[in-house]
């Protein structure tokens, strides 16, 4: 059995998160976070430069200005990007001479949570070390309360009237002069979030037939029902309207989950070994080698071996895929769940990047998405989130130990088990993989029942 927990007390697997208004997402906290974000990056620098976007919860201003008073009310000026995908954001802080970047969004979760990602200057996400650093002073904050009690010159806010457009042309340029999606015909589910007006514009410019739903954002509804996490709509449409594929992202679009010309969904997972194949025949798979999570399915690191490509495994959060990535010089990685990396073009998981990709590597084939899609045999797998009250740590709850090794031996060679804590909601996560669909429900709903029983 491998498991995670929490280390730190606000940031989890990808920066804080929680229910909007309340703490540590309230407006208090999050001017505390401003100046400890400031301070981290910048300390004694005479005027820093920060950049802000978020998704299209409405509980995005209150935390995007409270944390840009944090910000100014320590010397330094701001840049509103107002609503822009996780990944463009993370463009736009490179790109743009910034200190740091921050994206407020809770990514796929419902519109009553909200979160703060942080970008460097680089464009990478922090270390769990410089997180620690930060949440420090975001606990401990009144040193920094009274330092900015003698600042003078304050921040200025600015507001961005082209950070779309600029992440547009970033993303035309990854795919190469002459790159065209003429004769495609799609249906793309932007979740009513930051993707709804960039992904169908930018598509359509690049010669797609699209067919956009759930772009329609009014401060509650997204995720709501569609996206990378409910395809059932799309997958009736892809269907209904004979296209050749379907796109869903996430509330912050660094996600894909993509839907065959049949309707059927495709992990991650499949994606990433799509896609690995045809970067191997282009000769542009560097070093022969893919990185996953320890989420990944049974079949992806099969498929890999086949086509002789070296597999390794990151623990989750795509922040730790990159760190394995630039460990070993791979250029495509990613997780199940649908955050893909190809790291020759950006520095963090980018869903409309992906579908570049996805669809240059289905055109290059000349091949219909579900039979390329048969290169990786999927493993049953059965996921149970079980919500609990408290994170002890799991190989310390006895009867917990005792059912995952009872199923794992159970198992032997023909699965797997995966247990965990969810790095940005209340939940542990129990994950099963088997020889059959039965027998691996059934194994999983064991396992989930003694967590719920020891911490429901």
């Amino acid at each position: 059995m491998k498991a995670e927990s929490q280390v730190n007390k606000l940031f989890g697997t990808d920066g804080i998160r929680g229910v909007a208004n309340q703490y540590p997402l309230d407006a208090e906290t999050a001017i505390k976070a401003g100046r400890a974000i400031a301070d981290f990056f910048c300390g004694q620098t005479e005027k820093g430069r920060f950049v802000i976007g978020r998704d299209t919860r409405i509980s995005g201003d209150m935390l995007v200005f409270a944390i840009s008073a944090g910000i100014c009310s320590m010397g330094h000026d701001v840049r509103i990007a107002e609503i822009i995908p996780t990944p463009g954001l993370a463009y736009l802080t490179r790109s743009g001479n910034y200190d740091a970047g921050i994206m407020i969004s809770a990514s796929h979760n419902p519109y009553g949570d909200n979160g703060i990602k942080l970008f460097r200057s680089d464009g990478f996400k922090l270390s769990d070390d410089d997180e620690a650093r930060i949440e420090h002073e975001i606990l401990e904050s009144d040193p920094l309360y009274r330092k900015s009690r003698t600042v003078s010159r304050l921040g200025t806010i600015f507001r961005m009237d082209d950070a779309a457009d600029r992440y547009c042309g970033f993303l035309r340029e990854c795919m190469g002069s002459g790159f065209s999606l003429e004769g495609v015909r799609l249906v793309m589910d932007c979740a009513h979030g930051a993707a709804s007006k960039v992904a169908p514009k930018l598509f359509r410019e690049l010669g797609a037939q699209v067919t956009a739903i759930c772009c329609n954002p009014n401060g509650i509804n997204i995720n709501e029902n569609c996206g990378s996490q409910h395809t059932g709509t799309l997958s009736a449409r892809v269907v209904a309207e004979k296209v050749d594929i379907g796109l869903a992202f996430d509330g912050d679009a660094d996600r894909l989950i993509v839907v065959d010309e049949n309707g059927k969904s495709l992990s991650g997972d499949q994606i990433m070994a799509v896609c690995a194949k045809s970067m191997m025949e282009r000769g542009i798979l560097n070093n022969q080698v893919v990185v996953s999570t320890v989420m990944s399915n049974m079949g992806f690191g099969t498929a890999l071996k086949k086509m002789g490509v070296r597999h390794i495994q990151a623990s989750v959060g795509d922040r730790h895929v990159v760190e394995e990535m630039r460990k070993t010089g791979a250029v495509l990685g990613g997780e199940d769940s649908g955050h893909l990396i190809f790291l020759n073009s950006h520095t963090t998981g980018d869903g409309m990047l992906a579908a570049l990709n996805l669809l240059n590597a289905v055109r290059r084939s000349n091949t219909p998405l579900s039979e390329l899609s048969t290169i990786m045999t999927v493993y049953p797998q059965c996921l149970i989130n079980v919500d609990v009250s408290s994170k002890p740590p799991l190989d310390q709850i006895p009867d917990l130990v005792k059912v995952i090794s009872h199923v794992e031996s159970k198992l032997g060679e023909n699965g797997r088990v995966l247990v965990r804590y969810s790095g940005t909601q209340s939940q542990c996560r129990v994950m099963v993989e088997g020889p059959t669909e039965t027998e691996t429900r059934s194994l999983c709903e064991e396992i989930a029942w003694v967590v719920k029983k020891e911490l429901g």
